[in-house]
């Protein structure tokens, strides 16, 4: 055995000596010693290993099968059907719910002169342009290559469904002289496909039926609008897999990749085309715009996604999902929405979307849905990627995050119940899985409404919810982010209109009146906070400050959608029925059609 010696002092002036070697019994304690030490390090060793598990026990619940293709987020127990509990009855619908809902007259009016408001400080500082900022009084458009028309074709439908006849009018001749969509520049697919061309079938559309002879003649010109941009849309199809690129060069009508996204597309641009497109190729009898909607969705059910839920982004040169996050705010939304919609435009003879809804709305259920700690709120949360901590296979994240863009999906719940008053619901005798949606769909709405619990009674952008642990100090169900160098993004409001949407299909199916309390009071808070003394809506930095400073912006489906449902809100429920009608995304109001053409996809 080497000899063991202690470190050697330094030298003195005028020398020093080694020291002397060690007996066996010094030797000896210091072998305790450096077994005592060796001990206590391990002790420490596995504090730290404990601590790690914990961090992942709390953070990156819930630890799946290893595979990015199964979320698993911890179930909840629900108040409601048969297998969550069952709802009181005071809590179900009247059977004569949604049937025959009479208008309330006063504050439809008062919707509907927000909206003369809006749309006249447009006319007076903005006429043309495709955006119009209030606190400037000024417009702009999307491209130096010159406007598209983004706020007057968005808004031709609710100019016609709220009986602004001159307003209309102007519209349709600005359209008619100065509409063009030979642009050189790129726009977004999406955008362009819900405002633009979902404007136009829906204008067309409207028109069509209008009682006044004068305004059925206006449907062949916006027909002949749609088609014109239909045919350029088609560009964005010539990807390798026919998801389409992300944007499109208008006048060139080349597909165009996304560069800041590494090219991928988002689920929902991509899956959120086929009512417009669809409807298209029914009106013109060609159906080159149905068959390249539907590829899509062929190719995201041949996806091994998990219980109908897929991550948010696709590449359009192979068609398969990239690993992103699993979510129902951006990116992902609108993909759920179509679903149900599909199946209710044609009139519900393409069974394929009926079931890749119920197959997500299951899966939305038992890995998407949250319960607050303090008040047992439904809410909606995220999965993200992630890594595990003992063995860094790859897992998900469940985050408790609910952008305001979820909240079309408690009226999307309840309309999937009703299927728009095409199926007679006995609410006393749901089968458990319509209880269940029933009870989630219901459950979103009211949490939605509770984020508007704030300074200005507007629900911010973003909201986390508490779930888990007592990490914030008062006993709270959901907060804002605190801003970042700040720029608080979390805590906007830009006046968008999914709570709303909610609110109007709840109420247009159920016939409960909270529902236009709630959407009153909402319209009340754009009324004293969003309202611009000069003309128009602008959107607030931040929903807990007092006063609320306005952002320089009034976006088009404040016009497009947000007042149009508040007015359909408050109107009667035959006008714009839901079993006549479905909804775009953007609120452009397209009929329910009994299909000509059925392809072997949509039946199997």
């Amino acid at each position: 055995m080497a000899e063991i010696r202690s470190r050697a002092p330094k030298a003195k002036a005028g020398g020093a000596s080694l020291e002397k070697p060690l007996d066996r019994k010094q030797l000896d304690k210091k072998v305790e010693q450096i077994k005592t030490l060796s001990a206590l390090r391990l002790l420490l060793s596995l504090l730290g290993l404990v601590a790690v598990g914990w961090f992942g026990y709390k953070t990156l619940t819930p630890i799946l099968d290893k595979s990015p293709e199964a979320p698993i987020a911890p179930q909840i127990r629900l108040p409601g059907s048969s297998r969550f509990g069952t709802l009181k009855p005071s809590e179900l619908p009247s059977n004569a719910g949604g049937l025959k809902l009479s208008a309330d007259v006063e504050k439809r009016e008062a919707v509907k002169e927000a909206f003369e408001w809006s749309w006249h400080a447009y006319e007076k500082h903005a006429w043309g342009s495709d955006e119009f900022q209030p606190l400037s009084q000024s417009g702009s458009n999307l491209t130096s290559a010159g406007g598209v028309g983004y706020t007057i074709v968005d808004s031709l439908d609710s100019l016609l469904i709220m009986d602004l006849i001159p307003e209309y009018e102007r519209a349709r001749d600005w359209c008619r002289d100065n509409l063009d969509f030979d642009r050189d520049s790129e726009f977004n697919t999406f955008e362009t496909t819900i405002r633009l061309l979902g404007g136009l079938l829906s204008a067309h559309y409207l028109t069509s039926v209008h009682p006044s002879p004068a305004i059925q003649a206006d449907a062949g010109l916006f027909l002949d609008f749609a088609t014109d941009l239909g045919e350029r849309l088609l560009g964005a199809f010539s990807s390798p897999s026919g998801i389409p690129w992300s944007g499109i060069n208008l006048a060139t009508r080349e597909g165009i990749p996304d560069k800041g996204n590494q090219g991928v597309a988002s689920l929902a641009e991509a899956a959120s085309l086929q009512l417009e497109l669809k409807y298209l190729s029914h009106l013109t009898g060609d159906y080159v715009y149905w068959r390249k909607a539907e590829k899509v969705t062929e190719i995201i059910r041949s996806q091994a996604i998990h219980d109908g839920i897929a991550p948010i982004f696709i590449s359009p040169m192979n068609g398969q999902f990239v690993i992103s996050e699993i979510r129902l705010g951006s990116r992902g939304d609108s993909y759920y929405e179509y679903l149900l919609k599909q199946w209710l435009q044609t009139d519900r003879q393409e069974p394929v979307y009926r079931d890749m809804y119920d197959e997500a709305m299951g899966g939305i259920k038992k890995h998407l849905i949250g319960q607050s700690k303090t008040s047992g709120l439904i809410f909606t949360q995220e999965l993200h990627p992630a890594r595990h901590p003992k063995d860094q296979s790859q897992t998900w994240q469940v985050v408790p995050k609910q952008d305001h863009l979820v909240c079309f999906l408690g009226g999307s719940f309840i309309l999937g119940v009703t299927e728009g008053g095409k199926r007679e619901v006995d609410w006393t005798k749901l089968e458990e899985k319509d209880m269940e949606d029933f009870i989630v769909g219901k459950g979103i709405v009211e949490s939605c409404m509770k984020t508007h619990d704030t300074a200005t009674g507007l629900a911010p952008e973003i909201a986390m919810w508490v779930q888990w642990s007592n990490d914030k100090p008062e006993m709270v169900d959901w907060y804002i982010k605190p801003n970042q160098q700040g720029v608080l993004i979390d805590g906007r409001n830009i006046l968008r209109p999914e709570t709303v949407e909610s609110l109007f299909l709840a109420y247009r199916s159920t016939g409960d009146e909270k529902y236009r309390r709630w959407g009153w009071q909402v319209f009340e808070a754009f009324q004293e906070y969003c309202r611009v003394p000069t003309g128009g809506y602008a959107g607030i930095e931040d929903v807990q400050a007092m006063p609320p400073r306005q952002l320089d912006r009034m976006e088009t489906f404040w016009l497009s959608e947000t007042l149009k449902y508040l007015y359909l809100l408050f109107d009667d429920s035959n006008h714009i029925s839901l079993d006549k009608h479905v909804f775009n995304t953007e609120a452009h109001i397209l009929p329910v059609f009994a299909p000509e053409y059925i392809s072997p996809f949509a039946t199997s």
